[in-house]
């Protein structure tokens, strides 16, 4: 009787942890590697991202450094409008590991939010306040918004690669 008991003890351990690796498995983000100017797919979007200079801000809006400008360009490749927004990009480089994008009304190009129509491409820009260094390699993060309903993400080397 006690050896059944063991058996049916080790029996519900070994499927609890077979769950549990499935589990993992299933919930582990795809990390997405790609540079600039290569199309990457996160969920239902394509992005194609470049780099598009450096500037100083405008009247209204002055950077602490130096503003870092990527171009980007999307085309929902799904069947339902999606949503994208510059919350979704990050700067990431050598000294600081995150940094937002700054929304700063450069032109009428630069991105806050957009819905996107399935299979219309569309190109914004947007911009991060970073201490620039020509010889340092930057990357773009991308995150889905929570409507897409991913675990993909992608980091894209922009400069330096």
């Amino acid at each position: 009787m006690a050896r059944i008991g063991l058996v049916i003890v080790i029996g519900a351990i070994i499927v609890s942890m077979g769950i549990a690796v499935y589990m993992y498995a299933q919930f582990q983000p795809n990390l997405i590697f790609a540079n600039y100017g290569e199309p990457v797919s996160v969920g239902p979007v394509q992005y194609t991202i470049t780099f598009d200079g450096t500037h100083e801000g405008n009247k209204e809006t002055k950077p602490e450094n130096t503003f870092v400008k990527i171009r980007i360009v999307a085309e929902n490749l799904s069947q339902e409008t999606t949503r994208m927004s510059g919350g979704q990009f990050h700067l990431i480089d050598d000294n600081r590991p995150d940094h937002e994008a700054i929304y700063g009304g450069f032109s009428q190009e630069d991105l806050i939010e957009d819905y996107l129509e399935p299979g219309k491409p569309v190109s914004w820009t947007t911009q991060f306040d970073v201490p620039y260094d020509e010889e340092e390699q930057y990357k773009i993060l991308i995150r889905p918004t929570k409507q897409q309903k991913t675990l993909d993400t992608a980091i894209i080397c922009i400069t330096n690669c």
